[in-house]
């Protein structure tokens, strides 16, 4: 009896492995980490590339062998075991129950998140290897269906389901011209002091089509549209598609090389610029292309009104345009749009927005923003009027929106760092539609931005150019509490998906891959048929061959209602050590100090860090009030590693933050403790080489290397700079000791390994000395520190020995706590008399004294090292409670009463279990039964349990003599050395940089945090197919 469990981690590699194959291996591996079983948890974390006070892991699996549990009828009338509780450590727990007869299936997990489904993805994944084990041994494992059916069908089909009717049959323009003559003298689109209404807009359209037709403009053909903001801009774009042919914008804001590289790689059969557009293109040759000036309307022939051109051949499934987006290499790709794609999300304006024609739209991005072409033609097809804001208005947030007060804008879309600082707006006194998009949207954003639009809604958009602008959207209600504001459901005729790694779903509130597939799915990107194909894939959940879905490299996760959840890149511009960047942006917003806020991730490969940019008024220190801020709202992992202030965050021609141009941290945005001077060779030699792996000027002998922005990815380079100059320390060493002149003291350290001796201590015994406690290291004064604190003395001591490698995490755990305990054990039970409790606790008592574990108290305050003293005799504690039955079930007050989130027992005080009794109304019973993880796990219990029983039944001759729990202290003092772990695990986790969170969940460090729990038997049948199988395999 005993805690004999320890917590290790356990790597699979699942990713070419066939079921029976994965099956053998594990076996492998599990004899080979049992080789381990005494390391501490700690020791096989820090072998790992995972952050400094990182959780390796968040989700353990416990397989148990339990003895059925006790019933009322099993012996003993009057008895009644109704619940047993354990509290976890660890926000996602999964314990197989092994009773021998039957398989159960225990969930406990952070709140919302549901036990119960966790149960079922264990159910289906155990069903599933069955039979693959039975019928297809060599398929690969990781084809292995976790989904239950139902919830396959929710994910695939029912929030799959925008069916969503629209004239498939047109093209975009076509829909402009029907409207025309709906409303040919209503107000179309305004610049400055200048108006055109649809018949004016529809007319100059058609002259300059009339043209572009006559020289050649056909459907495919590419024409480039480079002009500053005005009505030629409107003009030239849907001339290009009255002409068949497909625009290429091209916005003079941009640098004249990436307008020069657009050009060339597009090859546009014309060019339709003006006085700025063709200055911006002057890296460009622009002698290879004919240049027209949409400003310059061709003459007509007559003064009768030019007519809708007609184009052979023009048919949906034609181009409609280009839109060149940002590439990986630094190359931009062109997003080749057909026009159906366009059509699809128009059409879904009115239902989705409430556009009409008495909407008054603010066209505010840039054209080659692709959010343009959503806002020009939502608002041209459907009557309503464009406004089209000059740029000195548009890079200006407050006469920017006085604009919109002044026209009375009723939408518009915005990227979140437009609208990042808006303290200074005054909340609008008319309805508007403010679309947020292109960006993450802050919560605290979101806040900021519904004050200032209250007789409107806030929209938060979400989709790539490679979906034709917009693939998800979600409408706030005023009300958000989330972390994450939401990106929504699929709009019209969208499908998405969230896939692992192998393009199978993930289980609902899983993070996984976006995949976009249905109508709008761009044709691909120009003249790039490799990466087109690495990204444009076959649908393979339709049935339809030619169906194809576009792969974001976004992750998100299902929220349980079906919206979305953007969590960040899945590449090396957010990711970094599995970090949301978003959650650490807010919480440097809650500051007073800061009014933006921009977290990014610097560096390349292990040297990544996290760097925090902040508007804020200059100040001392500033870093060091942010990094105390941020520390005290996040662990550790999640501060940045510098603090840089801006005046102001550099935006893009479209609005968003334009991370280019974000400055390298100087000196200054480090925390530093004050520079004095490294003293001696050591200190010296560690200043040197923290300095150039760090990639900082100087490093004072005070300084903190995780402060400096030092992450375990790191300390490899710094062991290996040392060993060249001489010097050796570990892993452990570095991060025990992280301040430069304490590291230069502890640049060695060993540990020796003892054998595993006899207990000395007899009844005889007068005085304890070190010599006759062979299974700890503590000196004269510790042992007469501990004889002093027991009751008895020397007389009453038996042993003492050191903690586990697990009691020593347990006891760390129990000493944070200042409310509650996250290791306490309980178990309800109801007795129908006082005499059978009274026999049961006397039972309780006899079996405490059989077992040395129970009668151990756990001593530490005042020693150089924890202790385990094992009394001789040590009584059982009750307490009797005098309660009220007015104030509830006396059952459920007991259990109030014994809450592990306010209870605590008292380590030093052996036995480590407690009774608290009280008497029900009918003269019943009610128990709650309370031990400590410390000296037990639940086969523990089970075991305690079952003697209890053989006690009362007057069988306890048939127990077999207690192993005491010092052989395993022994064990552990004898096994593998430090050395020889350090250096299994840094063979396993050595590549390992990011923690397994499941659901993103982390360590529980709330006592407040709710958990649930879902307890499942398996199907017989499947328990019999596990065994035998297990007994196949060996």
């Amino acid at each position: 009896m005993g805690l004999f469990i320890n917590t290790l981690p356990l790597r699979i590699d699942i990713s070419d492995a066939s079921v029976e194959d994965s099956v053998r291996q594990t076996q492998v591996d599990l004899a080979a980490l049992l080789e381990h079983e005494h390391a501490v948890l700690a020791l096989a974390q820090r072998c790992s590339s995972v952050a400094p006070g990182t959780p390796l892991f968040s989700a353990i699996l416990n397989y148990r062998h339990n003895a059925p549990p006790p019933t009322s009828d099993s012996g003993i009338s009057g008895i009644h075991f109704l619940e047993a509780k354990e509290r976890t450590n660890y926000p996602f727990d999964i314990s197989v129950e092994d009773c021998g007869n039957a398989l159960g299936l225990t969930a406990i997990v952070t709140m919302p998140h549901s036990p119960t489904l966790i149960c079922e993805y264990m159910h289906q994944a155990l069903e599933s290897l069955a039979y693959a084990l039975e019928n297809e041994p060599k398929s690969p494992i990781r084809d292995l269906e976790i989904l239950p059916s139902h919830e396959r069908e929710l994910l695939l089909k029912e929030w799959n389901a925008t069916e969503h009717e629209y004239p498939s049959d047109q093209c975009i323009h076509h829909i402009f011209e029907s409207q025309t003559l709906e409303s040919p003298h209503s107000f179309a689109a305004m610049f400055e002091d200048q108006k055109l209404t649809y018949a004016d807009l529809n007319e100059r359209a058609n002259r300059l089509a009339t043209q572009l037709i006559k020289m050649g403009v056909m459907p495919e053909m590419r024409v480039a549209l480079c002009v500053d903001r005005s009505l030629a801009m409107i003009v030239g774009l849907l001339a290009i598609l009255k002409a068949g042919g497909a625009y290429v914008p091209l916005d003079p804001a941009y640098p004249s090389d990436r307008l020069a590289y657009m050009l060339a790689d597009a090859k546009p059969v014309i060019l339709l610029a003006d006085d700025r557009g063709k200055a911006a293109l002057r890296d460009a040759d622009l002698r290879l292309f004919t240049i027209l000036d949409p400003n310059v309307s061709p003459s007509s022939p007559t003064s009768s009104k030019t007519p809708n051109p007609h184009v052979r051949g023009l048919t949906p499934h034609h181009l409609a345009y280009i839109i060149y987006t940002s590439g990986s290499t630094g190359k931009p790709k062109g997003v080749m749009i057909e026009h159906q794609s366009l059509v699809n999300l128009v059409s879904s304006r009115p239902a989705a927005l409430g556009i009409s024609s008495e909407s008054r739209v603010l066209q505010f991005s840039s054209l080659s923003f692709d959010a343009s072409i959503d806002w020009i033609f939502s608002t041209l097809c459907f009557g309503g009027s464009l406004y089209i804001i000059p740029d000195h208005i548009r890079y200006d947030r407050a006469q920017m929106w006085e604009y919109m007060r002044r026209h009375s804008i009723t939408h518009v879309e915005l990227t979140p760092a437009v609208l990042l600082d808006c303290k200074d707006l005054n909340p609008l006194t008319t309805p508007l539609v403010l679309v947020m998009g292109g960006e993450a949207l802050p919560p605290a954003l979101l806040q900021a931005v519904t004050a200032l639009v209250p007789q409107g809604s806030v929209v938060n958009s979400y989709g790539p150019t490679e979906a034709t602008i917009e693939a998800l959207i979600w409408k706030s209600h005023g009300d958000f509490k989330g972390d994450i504001v939401p990106i929504g459901r699929p709009n019209a005729n969208k499908r998405v998906y969230v896939l692992d790694e192998y393009k199978k779903p993930v289980p609902i509130g899983v993070a996984g891959e976006l995949y976009i597939g249905g109508t709008g799915i761009a044709r691909g990107y120009l003249n790039r048929p490799d990466v087109t194909a690495q990204v444009f894939l076959r649908d393979p959940f339709v049935s339809d061959d030619h169906s194809i879905m576009y792969k974001t490299g976004d992750v998100v996760r299902y929220l349980p209602d079906g919206n979305l959840i953007f969590l960040g890149r899945n590449d090396h511009q957010i990711k970094i050590r599995g970090i949301e960047l978003g959650e650490i942006e807010a919480r440097l917003a809650d500051h007073s100090l800061v009014r933006e806020a921009i977290v990014v991730a610097l560096g390349e490969g292990n040297s990544k860090r996290l760097v925090a940019y902040v508007v804020a008024e200059p100040m001392d220190e500033l870093a060091h009030t942010l990094r105390e801020h941020v520390s005290s709202k996040l662990p550790e992992y999640m501060v940045p590693a510098a603090f840089v202030r801006l005046d102001v965050l550099p935006l893009t021609p479209n609005g968003k933050l334009d991370r280019r141009a974000l400055p390298e941290p100087d000196i200054e945005s480090f925390v530093s403790q004050g520079y004095e001077a490294p003293q001696g060779e050591i200190e010296s030699n560690l200043a040197t080489i923290w300095a150039e792996v760090l990639k900082i000027d100087r490093v004072s002998r005070n300084d903190n290397f995780f402060m400096l922005g030092g992450h375990s990815l790191l300390i490899v380079q710094i062991i290996e700079r040392l060993r060249r100059v001489g010097m050796e320390i570990s892993v452990r060493t570095l991060f025990e000791n992280p301040t430069l002149s304490i590291l230069a003291q502890s640049i060695t350290q060993s540990r020796a390994a003892t054998e595993a001796p006899k207990n000395l201590l007899t009844l005889d015994t007068t005085r304890i000395t070190p010599e006759l406690l062979p299974l700890i290291d503590i000196t004269q004064d510790d042992i007469d520190l501990i004889v002093s604190k027991v009751e008895g003395g020397v007389a009453n001591i038996q042993d003492i020995y050191a903690l586990s490698p697990l009691q020593d995490g347990i006891l760390f755990h129990h000493t944070m706590a200042t409310i509650g305990d996250p290791y306490l054990i309980t178990a309800q039970m109801s007795f129908g008399n006082r005499s059978i409790l009274d026999r049961y606790l006397d039972s309780v008592q006899k079996v405490i004294n059989r077992h040395d574990v129970l009668r151990t108290a756990i001593l530490w305050e005042g020693l150089s090292t924890p202790a385990q003293v094992v009394l001789r005799h040590a009584a059982l504690s009750t307490m009797e409670l005098s309660l009220d039955p007015k104030d509830g079930p006396i059952a459920d007050q007991v259990l109030r009463f014994t809450d592990p989130r306010e209870h605590r027992i008292d380590l030093t005080q052996a036995p480590l279990m407690r009774f608290v009794i009280a008497q029900d109304i009918d003269g019943s019973w009610a128990v709650v039964y309370m031990t400590h993880h410390i000296i037990g796990d639940n086969s523990t219990v089970a075991i305690m349990m079952n003697e209890i029983q053989m006690f009362m039944e007057g069988q306890a001759q048939t127990l077999l003599t207690p192993v005491p729990f010092r052989n395993l202290i022994a064990q552990v003092r004898s096994g593998p050395s430090v050395q020889v772990h350090e250096q299994f695990f840094a063979n396993m986790l050595s590549d390992i940089d990011t923690p397994a969170f499941p659901y993103g969940l982390s360590d529980i460090h709330d006592d407040n945090v709710e958990v649930a729990e879902s307890n499942v038997t398996l199907p017989q049948d499947l328990n019999n197919r596990l065994r035998e199988h297990a007994k196949q395999l060996g």
